[in-house]
């Protein structure tokens, strides 16, 4: 028998594990790779063509991977309810987080065959690391409230966030000074230690997962596989479909973590396309100083996943959530003007001040909304994640079309905007008490 805080330190290492990929890939290196591959500028630094020829057709660069993008998050909110429901009744959740690990690390892996003339591949690898991320973490974060209590929730949840930030910082920094001093390391460029980068990540991944593979909990129930399993999980879907709409807190917390959501996430998919295109570097190079952007905002994340877990003691979960809401409407305003690298700098140590705070406690909020003794965690947060997902999908959808019809990412930003407003005046509907005890 496991002692509780081994399992708890085990569930929040799975963030050390995992976050390498929403960092490098997600947000650093890749999307650095892509755009080069696919953007074409002048001395001056001005976009000469951004195209792409894709099964037959051009698409605009950012429009081709943001489709991606929603697809995949289209799959996931398909497929994660089905499969969290068949998890909570067969009583192995480990092992479908186990799957999408390993299907994630390995489509990480195969990016380092990315280019263009096989397009196709390195979009699918893309794809299916999408789906692994994030289909392993509704089950990692289903683990939250079997393993402890309310209490503590909004502290372990920062925990996890922090441990993630961490890990991908530091896998970052080794991927960089290989990529930066590529001769000390026997490259002749810059191209086969940035190629190299995927197959860390995949490695570290799946490495580190083991530990908390190891050391989490299957669930009690003892169900077993049958011609049925699958309409079962329908089944327990439907029963907490019809528990949710009895929950008017969690239902209306529902409705408006749905639209900062779609926000929130498609800022943290788009802040790097945003800065090498929107963003004038001097000597036309964006690399050092996007990678110096993300450093900051993954390190202040740190910093505002503690903050959060603070202030919700004296100012309630729902009261911080407005404000961190509203902080984001500001940074939204101040990025559509900005054109500097330093107005860039200010920019980033916000998003990161504020997105390590919104993440963190945004998981452990719903967490405390769910029932007291509920056994069917699993599909529980397959609702926060699908309404997560679906935001993004809309949320990609708006800034894929915006990109594809004015050709700047700029545009989209008012979307963005509009966003959080509306998620700031849902979440006023939501009492506070629940979430406070």
């Amino acid at each position: 028998m496991k002692s509780p805080q081994i399992i708890k330190n085990a569930w929040a290492f799975y963030d050390w594990a995992n976050s390498v990929y929403s960092l490098v890939i997600s947000s650093a290196i890749f999307p650095l790779f892509y755009s080069a591959l696919t953007v074409i500028k002048n001395e001056q630094g001005d976009v000469i063509s951004d195209s792409v020829r894709f099964l037959g057709y051009s698409f605009n660069n950012d429009a081709l991977i943001s489709y991606v993008t929603a697809f995949a998050f289209l799959i996931i909110s398909i497929m994660s309810p089905i499969l969290s429901g068949i998890a909570d009744y067969v009583g192995n959740k480990k092992l479908f987080m186990k799957i999408f690990c390993y299907v994630g690390a390995s489509a990480c892996i195969g990016l380092y065959w990315f280019n263009l003339e096989y397009l196709w591949f390195g979009l699918l690898c893309y794809l299916l690391g999408l789906i692994g991320f994030w289909g392993s973490i509704v089950f990692y974060n289903s683990y939250l409230p079997d393993i402890c209590p309310k209490n503590e929730q909004d502290r372990l949840s920062a925990k996890g966030f922090s441990l993630g930030y961490i890990g991908s910082v530091l896998l970052l920094v080794l991927c960089l000074v290989m990529i930066l001093n590529y001769e000390l390391f026997g490259f002749e460029s810059e191209a086969l230690p940035t190629r190299l980068s995927f197959i860390l990540t995949g490695v570290w991944w799946i490495g580190f997962s083991q530990y908390s593979f190891y050391h989490l909990p299957n669930s009690n129930k003892k169900g077993r596989y049958t011609k049925d399993v699958f309409f079962n999980g329908f089944k327990e879907l439907k029963s907490i479909y019809k528990s949710i709409r009895t929950n008017l807190n969690l239902e209306r917390y529902l409705g408006a973590y749905f639209v900062y959501s779609m926000a929130v996430q498609t800022i943290m998919l788009i802040a790097t396309y945003f800065g090498v295109e929107e963003i004038k570097w001097p000597n036309n190079d964006a690399t050092m100083g996007l990678i110096i952007s993300i450093l900051v905002i993954q390190l202040v994340a740190i910093l505002g996943a503690f903050l959060a877990s603070r202030l919700v003691k004296y100012l309630g979960n729902i009261h911080v959530l407005i404000g961190l809401n509203l902080i984001w409407i500001g940074v939204c305003v101040f990025a559509f003007f900005m054109e500097t690298p330093n107005e860039f700098y200010v920019a980033a140590f916000f998003v990161g001040l504020v997105m390590g705070g919104i993440q963190s406690l945004s998981r452990s909020t719903y967490s405390k909304y769910i029932p007291d003794h509920a056994e069917d965690t699993t599909s529980y947060f397959s609702f926060y994640d699908v309404t997560e997902k679906i935001g993004i999908v809309i949320g990609m959808a708006f800034y894929g079309i915006s990109a594809q019809l004015t050709g700047s990412l700029r545009y989209s930003i008012v979307f963005l905007i509009i966003f959080f407003v509306v998620g700031v005046l849902l979440l006023l509907r939501v009492p506070d008490r629940k979430a406070n005890r």
